[in-house]
């Protein structure tokens, strides 16, 4: 059996390293490093793939929601409703642009935001919300988009963890993650489901306005070089990202499938051990597993994690302290709704490897690990 990562980036760089050196190298001799031919192909070819929607690349997943979030021109106070349990990036840039994070729990086996605590959580100043679509699978978005609608609010999906899963969005039909919201914002950070070889991320918009307006707060403000129309920051993915995630993309639902195979035997593995909850999948969305977390229940998670590493396994804690709980945050966060589910199950939860190149082998030794555990 060969060892056990995380994330293995190492096998899929092999499987594609033809193809991947030729294009960086090309990429190199052209001599195109900043908004070249590779960046603009990616955008189109991504942008195909997500059912025609406008993308714009950026640097990474963090400044895609930040400039997101200064293209819908919200005031200083304006509230923001977003899970508590979720990567820091989803709250920092709220605050970082002098808006209030409101932030508000989630279902304790989807880890996804709950619906109905977003209208416990209004008020006149809220203007949007940050649904984030974690560990692979989105948001009720039927219902938040309904729920948006009626109270005229932006939706900017933090879509760093699903791209390519579909959501139902209308009536029964299943729209790309990313693409149903105002703005959708996805980070291509090397081990995502679809990552480049260092930083990089990208916005989506089906808005052609907000796209246009996006782009130029991408790039200072600017349309016209040396025009500066608005005051924007300068955040771009460079062409050698770009190169490399044009090789990946055709790649990606095929990646997904087989996330989605190995979560099923997982599934199938670790369903009958007592204590331990196995990751729902909602009805809503597809999911593409860009982690498989399992809840450990009897407050052992920590002891679990340290008996899988002694034999081998690597396991992450996604995430151990939620946002309202964070120094930085404690004070400028405000909560209307109780945030009962996140505060436990950021106690609970325990991410096991998950890549697409995951051997069935290397699963069952996973999950005989974690049931000889709990039998011993």
């Amino acid at each position: 059996m060969q060892p056990i990562q995380m994330v293995d980036l190492q096998s899929q760089y092999r499987q594609l390293k033809k193809e991947l050196d030729a294009r960086v190298i090309g990429c190199i001799e052209s001599g195109a490093y900043i908004q070249g031919p590779e960046v603009k192909s990616f955008e189109a070819d991504l942008g195909k793939y997500l059912d025609d929607a406008h993308v714009i690349a950026c640097a990474n997943g963090t400044d895609a929601l930040q400039i997101a979030l200064m293209a819908l021109e919200l005031e200083p106070g304006d509230e923001v409703i977003v899970p508590s349990f979720t990567f820091v990036a989803s709250v920092e840039v709220i605050a970082l642009l002098g808006l209030k994070p409101i932030v508000v729990d989630v279902d304790p086996r989807s880890f996804l935001l709950k619906i109905e605590d977003i209208e416990a959580s209004l008020s006149p100043r809220t203007k949007a919300i940050i649904p984030v679509h974690l560990f692979g699978q989105c948001v009720n978005m039927k219902a938040l988009m309904a729920i948006a609608k009626n109270r005229d609010l932006f939706v900017i999906e933090d879509n760093a963890q699903s791209i390519g899963a579909r959501c139902i969005a209308t009536g029964d039909a299943k729209e790309m993650s990313g693409t149903i919201g105002h703005i959708g914002c996805t980070s291509f950070y090397p081990s995502k489901n679809l990552g480049c070889y260092g930083d990089g991320g990208a916005m989506i918009s089906r808005d052609e306005h907000l796209a246009h307006k996006i782009k130029m707060l991408a790039n200072h403000g600017m349309e016209k070089r040396y025009y500066h129309d608005a005051i924007g920051v300068n955040s771009r993915l460079d062409s050698m990202q770009a190169a490399i995630l044009n090789v990946k993309l055709p790649h990606l639902d095929q990646w997904n499938q087989k996330r989605r195979a190995a979560a099923d035997k997982y599934d199938q593995q670790l369903s009958s051990i007592s204590n331990v909850l196995i990751p729902a999948r909602v009805a809503w969305s597809e999911h593409v597993f860009h982690q498989y977390t399992i809840r450990v229940t009897d407050g052992r998670r920590d002891e679990l994690q340290k008996y899988l590493a002694e034999h081998k396994i690597p396991s992450m804690i996604y995430y151990p302290v939620p946002m309202h709980e964070q120094a930085a945050f404690n004070k400028l966060v405000r909560r209307r709704v109780p945030l009962l589910q996140t505060e436990k199950i950021s106690k609970e939860v325990l991410s096991l490897p998950m890549h697409p190149d995951l051997g069935d082998d290397q699963i069952t030794y996973i999950c005989e690990h974690v049931a000889k555990f709990f039998n011993s």
